[in-house]
């Protein structure tokens, strides 16, 4: 009788193997994607972080109204916040609801609308992504006319360009500035027509 011969497990292995190797690439993918999971709206890869207007709406949202005094005599607020961003122009808009009251005016109150329009910059002291020299490119109010028209929307111009100087558009935690044994200082921003991105470095 012949001697049998051992039987080959190399095509048996061969898919098991395979699948061990698919398994634990899987598993190293996971693992290297864990940490940036934590860190939404950043892409490390890039060196960037990326709030879209929806996002920055939400913040902005959570602190109106802002109300402030002119000369003793006047109140104006700011209420109903509606944040636009122009890519082309490199401004974020925003767009609010406004009331001047005095005891001085009949009625007490006026209400209307404006916009202001802004430059972005980085505030590295409190980590703030902050308006810059905020332009009010609009107000109109309602139930005034002539010179008591003109004379209240300098008033309100004034007072919201001095509300939203410096006003924080996001602010970020230290920890969120931090990946691995790095921490990412800010380069540049830029303004889209639906996001703002930072470059960090």
């Amino acid at each position: 009788m012949l001697p049998c011969s051992p039987r080959s497990t190399a095509p048996a292995d061969a898919p098991s193997r395979r699948r061990l190797v698919l398994a634990t690439g899987a598993a190293i993918a996971l693992t290297a994607a864990a940490p940036l999971a934590a860190h939404a709206g950043f892409n490390f890869f890039l060196n960037e972080y990326t709030a879209t207007r929806d996002e920055l709406q939400a913040e902005v949202s959570k602190r109106f109204p802002l109300t402030e005094r002119y000369a003793e005599i006047f109140s104006v607020t700011l209420r109903d916040p509606r944040l636009s961003l122009d890519g082309s122009a490199g401004r974020a808009t925003l767009a609010a609801r406004l009331t001047i009251s005095s005891p001085l005016l009949q009625p007490s109150s006026v209400p209307g609308r404006l916009a202001v329009s802004s430059a972005l910059r980085w505030d590295a002291d409190t980590l703030s992504l902050r308006l810059q020299d905020p332009r009010a490119d609009k107000v109109e109010l309602e139930g005034v006319h002539g010179r008591d028209a003109e004379q209240l929307q300098r008033i309100g111009a004034a007072v919201a360009q001095q509300l939203l100087q410096g006003y924080a558009l996001h602010t970020f935690k230290p920890e969120e500035l931090r990946f691995g044994r790095k921490t990412y200082g800010v380069e540049a921003i830029s303004i889209a027509d639906d996001m703002v991105k930072v470059m960090l470095k």
